[in-house]
């Protein structure tokens, strides 16, 4: 549910710290509920959570969203459309206030081309991605909504975390009012 990553956030502390010109990376700050990233939109730097936790979403054409995963500490963002060199997936909103390590363009290519270590970091992300998708895609296919709100719910509680009931039915990529019917289903 919460995706962090402390092995990108010490990679990334550590070029922060010892940077020679200090606009390849610096830290930014995001309120809550302010997007880091605009669906469809050019980003324009790669990003690292330093603290906080952001949702990852798409919203489609009905206006109706999808919550892909939440990101915390250490999580990259916009690596994707950088390498792919296209514009945002999904829009990145911050559930608490943020903040990041962002790396300019530049500097981000110059690292893919020349380190190893963030090489071999990404490919991990990418694979640890890959698992959690269809780990969750299998999960919603072969349970019900009620089992699968039950297990949301526990992880929300072991995380400290609070969703709005909209965010609770995105994530679960079901209406309001079907999740309403699976907190009944729950409490009988």
């Amino acid at each position: 549910m919460l995706r962090t990553n402390q092995t990108f956030l010490g990679y990334v502390k550590e070029l922060y710290d010892n940077q020679q010109r200090r606009e390849n990376i610096m830290e930014k700050q995001y309120s809550k509920g302010q997007k880091l990233f605009f669906q469809n939109e050019r980003a324009t730097k790669v990003m690292f959570i330093k603290e906080g936790v952001v949702k990852c979403f798409f919203t489609e054409d009905n206006g109706k969203e999808y919550i892909l995963e939440f990101l915390g500490k250490g999580e990259i963002i916009g690596e994707i459309e950088f390498i792919r060199k296209i514009v945002s997936l999904c829009n990145i909103e911050a559930m608490t206030d943020v903040t990041v390590y962002a790396v300019s363009p530049g500097y981000f290519a110059e690292l893919i081309k020349n380190d190893i270590k963030l090489n071999n970091l990404l490919l991990d992300a990418f694979a640890e991605r890959i698992i959690n998708t269809a780990s969750r895609a299998s999960f919603q296919q072969l349970y019900t909504i009620e089992h699968s709100l039950a297990k949301l719910l526990e992880l929300l509680s072991k995380q400290d975390m609070h969703m709005s009931k909209e965010d609770i039915a995105s994530y679960l990529g079901i209406t309001v009012r079907s999740l309403n019917r699976a907190f009944k289903g729950l409490s009988e």
